[in-house]
């Protein structure tokens, strides 16, 4: 959604997978604008907001998160916004258009918060971000949030740190103003972008259980602690291959891999996820910025005992004109050599390694493994040896 608000993607329906008229055309009922207001687990009926109860076999809840804003008077102001789905997009960049604004201020610094700086210097806005933190994406090692801080100051984004927000208000040089504990920001524009929670009071109200993330419990096959209830998607939990724990990791192509296994499930197959290892990316003007895994802290409360290594290299080989930098993180057990998590960042080839380390990750390698796997090299893409050959190397001196 970033990129069609930043005039990357022009055509709102290239968003669209499948329009209520093409479920209608495979025989499948869409209710649209129409809300679930109570679900009856024990007569299997839903209760909508048009009155009807619709009885059920099977019940599926999809109902996603919530975006989570501060409670400070004006955050309902014309011009506030948050960005979770299509309608949140369309509606803003309707608004960008409409208003012609050309100061743009986002609250918050993790990758949503990234993405939209950029898709907003794209279309010309004059763009601040305003963060109770030091630096941006806090999710990654420092070192790599301050390459991202240094990019975002290349392409002309200001960046205001340790600041917290206690109102909006009417602006004078702008349509609105910010009000921060170190001052006002002016802004025709403001987005948060704080992440989200777990909608699950549909779930939670006729006693779906809710686990310790606070998203709802589900095991393999999708299946909630009531018969006949399954949840998919942002709402519920997802078990993490590392960590060994139920965890709520709202992205988008985890949400695919569940509903899928979930139709096979109550079309009378037998299917069950397998979990994920956290593999997430985005890119920032001309950064690629990629994770997947634990950090440190994160291994500690699974009880690892964590050691960690940062080597920069080449994404394509030393001798090749233009070589383009790109930085590994690897994070291992010290007292088994287990790989427990990867951080990746550069102008090229960050995605392409951590969605290989991805793939160690869920095989539970260990460093000395990753030292010498046998990786496709050409000058034009690695060196003879990658920078995860290196990575793992450096790492392995430590254990």
């Amino acid at each position: 959604m970033p990129y069609y608000i930043g005039d990357v993607i022009k055509d709102e329906s290239r968003l669209v997978a499948r329009t209520p008229e093409k479920f209608r055309q495979s025989g499948i009922d869409v209710k649209i604008n129409t809300r679930a207001l109570e679900a009856d687990g024990v007569n299997k009926t839903v209760r909508l907001s048009d009155g009807a109860v619709i009885p059920y076999d099977f019940l599926v809840i999809g109902t996603g998160a919530l975006a989570s804003l501060p409670m400070i008077p004006g955050i309902e102001s014309d011009g506030v916004f948050t960005l979770k789905n299509l309608p949140d997009a369309l509606r803003m960049k309707t608004y960008l258009k409409e208003r012609q604004g050309r100061k743009a201020v986002i609250v918050g610094a993790g990758f949503i918060a990234m993405e939209m700086a950029e898709a907003l210097r794209n279309i010309g806005m004059e763009t601040v971000i305003v963060h109770r933190g030091a630096l941006p994406a806090s999710r990654w090692d420092r070192e790599f949030s301050k390459l991202m801080l240094e990019e975002l100051s290349r392409n002309n984004v200001s960046f205001l740190t340790n600041r917290e927000i206690t109102a909006i208000e009417k602006g004078e040089n702008a349509s609105l103003r910010l009000i921060t504990s170190e001052g006002e920001v002016p802004a025709d524009f403001i987005l948060f972008a704080l992440g989200t929670r777990p909608n699950v009071k549909l779930a939670a109200d006729m006693g779906v259980k809710i686990g310790k993330s606070g998203a709802i419990q589900v095991n393999f096959s999708q299946a909630t602690n009531i018969g006949g209830v399954y949840a998919v998607g942002d709402c519920c939990e997802v078990f993490h291959r590392v960590s060994k724990g139920w965890v709520n990791l709202p992205l988008g192509d985890i949400a695919n891999k569940q509903g899928r296994i979930l139709g096979r499930n109550i079309g009378g197959g037998k299917a069950f996820f397998p979990g994920i290892v956290g593999a997430q990316s985005f890119k920032l003007f001309n950064l690629e910025v990629a994770a997947a895994g634990l950090d440190e802290r994160e291994s500690l409360s699974c009880g690892y005992h964590p050691v960690s290594a940062i080597v920069w290299g080449s994404a394509i080989g030393a001798s090749m004109p233009g070589a383009k930098k790109v930085g590994i993180k690897l994070v291992a057990d010290s007292a088994t050599g287990k790989l427990l998590g990867a951080q990746a960042l550069g102008e090229m080839g960050a995605v392409s390694r951590i969605n290989l380390l991805s793939l160690a990750l869920w095989a539970e390698m260990d460093i000395d493994d990753i030292a010498y796997l046998d990786l496709a090299y050409a000058p034009p893409f690695s060196g003879a040896w990658d920078v995860i050959h290196i990575a793992a190397q450096a790492l392995a001196r430590q254990i």
